[in-house]
């Protein structure tokens, strides 16, 4: 059975994190049976982590806010989750679903493949868009 993406729920809850108007952070995309579809949206970076257990695989897109004292700006991370309880075989599956994703969500500074809770913690997205971005200067006040 050949999994599926509902392109119209991925690409509204996309569009919604993108929105600079928009209080969303963050979208998290299951799967229901073959379908991959939005799992919820949000704007705690907490309950964004949350989102991922052990014996789940997902998909989660998150806006950064990156800057120095001069310069605020908007990054994107992509986050393909396999959980450490995951099946060989759904693990593997895994991989070849992310270019569904791929095909709705296509612009993010940084990708993130993980099974570890600490990797979707906001600390380390963020350092890991930052890492992305190059120079990071600021005026030091």
């Amino acid at each position: 059975m050949s999994t599926k993406l509902d392109k119209d729920d991925v690409r509204a809850a996309y569009e919604d994190v993108r929105d600079d108007t928009s209080a969303t952070l963050w979208a998290v995309f299951k799967y229901e049976g073959n379908t991959i579809q939005k799992s919820a949206i949000g704007n705690d970076y907490d309950e964004f982590q949350s989102q991922f257990g052990d014996e789940e695989r997902a998909f989660g897109f998150i806006r950064i806010t990156t800057g120095d004292e001069l310069s605020k700006r908007s990054k994107f991370a992509l986050v393909t989750w396999a959980g450490s309880h995951l099946s060989a075989l759904k693990r593997a599956r895994l991989s070849t679903d992310k270019s569904l994703i791929k095909q709705v969500i296509q612009n993010f500074a940084v990708e993130i493949m993980t099974s570890e809770q600490d990797e979707i913690k906001i600390e380390y997205i963020t350092d890991e868009v930052k890492k992305a971005g190059g120079a990071n200067y600021g005026t030091g006040k």
